[in-house]
């Protein structure tokens, strides 16, 4: 059984690597980026909570966690396990308590062992429910996975929406040319804690697991409308009912065909 110590620190859930990478992360984005955040006071100060957000770049984790530890916060993620090979960030982010997910492996589903006892101790989770970047030529959020509305039927931690803006424009999807100049504004904006009582007992039941993810990414979409002053389309992309590869660059996919 998979056991975590309870969070500590300051921001709670705070450690010697988590602050060893934020004393390095921290000062380069603040000089590449400016900061709009609206409601980090949402956010619970303490206990086990789920903050799930739109993903549109692979600089998310850093501009969503920059925001949530200025917020009081130290976030746990599941992470790709191709980052933890990563000499340095690696060693960095391990030691910062992030949980490695091999997603292409049998023994994925134990990143749920993880994630429960990660909550179970009281640390706040940070998910991106796309599960990829966003496939939607406008960057609008796609279609969820069901994984984050299952965590919360098990474990009855609270789910806060949050959705973020500008990312996209500091590194580009799938590029690997960040933007410094001239500073790019991140925006990033807080709901309030959804409701799952109706899907209350119903873990295993799929229609309800799937009508609770569609709540879960309108509630991010109605968010990031409100940042891009902008109306999303009526219809979510939804990767099962594309042809492009359900993880990694699709772009490279479709000029191999």
């Amino acid at each position: 059984m998979v056991t975590y110590d309870p969070p500590q620190g300051n921001p709670l859930g705070n450690n010697p690597w988590f602050q060893f990478g934020a004393n390095v992360i921290r000062p380069l984005l603040n000089l590449a980026v400016k900061k709009d955040w609206q409601g980090g006071e949402k956010l619970p100060k303490s206990g086990a909570a789920i903050v799930v957000c739109n993903h549109l770049s692979y600089i998310d984790p850093l501009t969503f966690t920059h925001f949530l530890f200025n917020s009081g916060r130290a976030p746990r993620y599941l992470g790709k396990m191709g980052v933890f090979k990563i000499p340095i960030i690696g060693k960095v982010i391990r030691g910062a308590g992030q949980i490695p997910v091999d997603r292409q492996s049998p023994n994925a589903a134990k990143a749920y062992e993880h994630a429960i006892a990660v909550l179970k101790a009281g640390h706040l989770l940070g998910v991106f429910p796309e599960g990829t970047l966003t496939r939607d030529e406008n960057f609008w959020p796609m279609r969820g996975k069901s994984g984050v509305v299952k965590l919360a039927l098990l474990t009855g931690a609270p789910v806060i929406p949050c959705a973020q803006w500008g990312p996209e424009r500091v590194l580009p999807p799938y590029s690997k040319k960040i933007k410094l100049f001239p500073r790019t504004k991140i925006s990033i904006r807080v709901g309030e804690p959804l409701d799952f009582s109706k899907w209350h007992g119903k873990v295993d039941d799929p229609i309800a697991l799937e009508e609770a993810t569609d709540y879960v990414m309108d509630e991010i979409t109605t968010l990031l409308e409100g940042i891009r002053s902008e109306t999303a389309p009526k219809v979510k992309f939804d990767p099962k009912k594309s042809d492009l590869p359900r993880i990694g660059n699709f772009k490279k996919a479709r000029k191999r065909n």
